[in-house]
C-alpha cells in the first residue's frame, strides 16, 4: 500500500479456534394468584424445554449468498492483525513491536495530512459559526455559504435528494466536461453515493435478471478489488473471471476476454464488465489503444461497461495517461459512442484520502430514460449519501482557482501528496524486485504493487509435511 509510510514484509501465521458456545436459559415466572401476589415472592423455574429453546437465526438458517460472501480486504488476516495489536497494547511479548497494516488503501491512516482546504470548508458546514471568525480564508468561507445555502434549513444534518445536492451534482458534471476536453455531462446523470463502493453496489443490482431467470454475469479482473466478487456472492449472480497479462504489465487481452466470455455462457447471462482502470491491486494504467479495442469488444458483446475511475488522480509511470472509458468511446464515435456506461469516482483516493468521508459518486452514460428513472427509485430507498461527504466532493471537483486566498497551499498540498505517492511507486517497486523469489512490475498507477512470490519446492515440501498446505 504505496500511502503507508512503511514498507516492511511481515508474515502473520494465524491461529483459529472454535468459540465456546454459552446457552443462556430463559426464565419462567410461575402464575400467582391476587390473593397471594402480596405475601408470596415469585419462583423463577427454568424447565428443560425451555434450556433448549433454539435462535431464529442460526448458521445452518442463515442465507447461504450471505455465507459465500468473501471481502479478502478486512478478512481473517486483517482480525488476525488486530488481535495482535491488542495483545502487544496488553504488554504480550511478541517478536515485533508493531503490526504495519498494508492491506487498505487508507491514508489519513498511515499518517498523510489532510488538505487544508478541504477540512476547512467541511470544517464551517458543521459548525457554520465558524463563519463569524478571522481564523478561515474567504474562498472557504465562501464555498461553504453556497453549500449551506443548498442543505435544507441551511444545514448538513438536513436530507438532500436521493441523488445529491443539485449544486454538487452541476460541479461533478463540469468537473468531468473539463476533464474529458468538452465532452457534455449532464448533471443529471450524476448521483452521490456512500463511496464509491455504493455507487458500484447499485449499478450491478440494476443489472441482475430476475430469481427465475438465468443468473446475470459480471465480468471481473483477476487479481481484482474483492469488492466485485463479495458482492456477486450476495447478489446470488455469477463471476466471469478474466485475467490480466502480468507479463505485460498487467494489460487487457482482447482474446482472454473471449476465452472468458464464452467459457460463461453455459452458466450464466453476461451483462456487464467491470474495468478497473487505473488497476487495483496491480497498479497498471490501460493505454488508449487498449481502452478502444476493449470498448469494441464489449460494444460487440452488448455488455454494460462499469468503469471504475477512482485512481484517475494517481498516474506516476512517464509517458501513462489517464483517459476515461466514457472520453474513449466517445471519440471513437458512432456506433461505439452508444456504449453504456457508469463511470465512478471517490473521496477516498487520488491525493484526498478522505476514506472516513465516505463520498463518492458515478455518473451514467446512455442509459435509457425509463431506465433511469428506475435507478433514481432505486437511489431513494438509501434516502441520500453523507452530506458531509457531499460537500467533501464538492471542494475536490471545484477546488480553489488561481487568484483565490486558498489556491497556492491546495496545490502545494496536492502535489505534495502525489509526489509522495510516485516516490514510493517507484521504492516499492525497487526493493520488491531485490528480494529473492520475488518479481514486481513497475506501479504505474494507484496505491497498489502486486508481486509475483515464487516458493522455494523445500518449503512447499515443509509445508505440506506440517499439514499446512493442501
Amino acid at each position: 500500500m504505496l500511502c503507508n509510510n512503511n514498507v516492511s514484509i511481515n508474515a502473520i501465521r494465524l491461529f483459529s479456534s472454535l468459540q465456546n458456545k454459552i446457552f443462556v436459559p430463559v426464565a419462567t415466572l410461575t402464575q400467582t394468584t391476587n390473593n397471594n401476589l402480596k405475601s408470596t415472592k415469585p419462583e423463577f423455574k427454568i424447565s428443560e424445554s425451555d434450556s433448549k429453546i433454539q435462535k431464529c437465526l442460526t448458521m445452518e438458517t442463515l442465507c447461504s449468498t450471505v455465507k459465500n460472501v468473501q471481502y479478502a480486504v478486512r478478512g481473517k488476516v486483517v482480525i488476525r492483525a488486530a488481535e495482535l495489536e491488542k495483545e502487544l497494547k496488553n504488554g504480550v511479548s511478541k517478536p515485533f513491536e508493531r503490526v504495519i497494516r498494508a492491506n487498505i488503501g487508507d491514508c489519513h491512516a498511515t499518517g498523510q495530512k489532510p488538505i487544508t482546504f478541504l477540512r476547512q470548508v467541511m470544517a464551517i458546514c458543521a459548525y457554520p459559526d465558524l463563519l463569524e471568525i478571522s481564523d478561515f480564508p474567504q474562498d472557504a468561507k465562501e464555498k461553504a455559504k453556497e453549500l449551506l445555502n443548498a442543505c435544507g434549513g441551511g444545514s448538513v444534518g438536513a436530507y438532500t435528494d436521493s441523488a445529491g445536492l443539485d449544486i454538487v451534482r452541476k460541479h461533478i458534471a463540469e468537473f468531468i466536461k473539463n476533464r474529458d476536453a468538452g465532452i457534455s455531462c449532464d448533471p443529471d446523470n450524476i448521483f452521490l453515493t456512500t463511496g464509491a463502493s455504493g455507487g458500484i453496489k447499485i449499478m450491478m443490482e440494476m443489472l441482475l435478471n430476475g430469481p427465475n431467470e438465468i443468473p446475470a454475469g459480471f465480468m471481473i479482473p483477476i487479481p481484482q478489488y474483492p469488492l466485485y466478487s463479495a458482492t456477486i456472492s450476495e447478489y446470488n449472480a455469477e463471476k466471469i473471471g478474466y485475467y490480466l497479462d502480468e507479463d505485460n504489465n498487467w494489460s487487457l487481452s482482447i482474446e482472454e476476454l473471449e476465452r472468458s466470455y464464452q467459457e460463461s455462457l453455459k452458466r450464466c447471462q453476461p451483462k456487464a464488465i467491470c474495468i478497473i482502470n487505473p488497476g487495483n491491486p496491480t497498479g497498471q494504467v490501460l493505454s488508449l489503444e487498449n481502452m478502444q479495442q476493449i470498448v469494441k469488444w464489449a460494444y460487440d458483446k452488448r455488455l454494460f461497461i462499469l468503469a471504475d475511475e477512482v485512481y484517475q488522480d494517481n498516474v506516476y509511470a512517464e509517458g501513462m495517461k489517464f483517459h476515461s472509458f466514457k472520453k474513449v468511446a466517445a471519440e471513437l464515435g458512432y456506433p461505439y459512442s452508444q456504449i453504456e456506461i457508469a463511470s465512478f469516482y471517490s473521496t477516498s483516493k487520488g491525493f484526498m484520502g478522505e476514506c472516513g468521508a465516505r463520498a463518492g459518486y458515478f455518473e451514467v452514460v446512455n442509459m435509457d430514460e425509463d431506465v433511469k428513472a428506475e435507478l433514481k427509485k432505486l437511489s431513494s430507498a438509501q434516502l441520500c449519501s453523507s452530506v458531509l461527504g457531499q460537500v467533501c466532493m464538492d471542494t475536490i471537483v471545484s477546488p480553489p482557482k488561481p487568484g483565490e486566498p486558498s489556491y497556492e497551499l491546495f496545490i502545494k498540498e496536492k502535489q505534495g501528496v502525489l509526489n509522495s505517492l510516485k516516490e514510493k511507486a517507484q521504492l516499492v517497486t525497487e526493493l520488491l524486485n531485490k528480494i529473492e523469489g520475488v518479481k514486481c512490475n513497475p506501479v504505474q498507477g494507484a496505491m497498489y504493487a502486486f508481486p509475483q512470490i515464487t516458493i522455494p519446492p523445500k518449503a512447499i515440501q515443509h509445508a505440506k509435511v506440517t499439514k499446512i498446505y493442501h
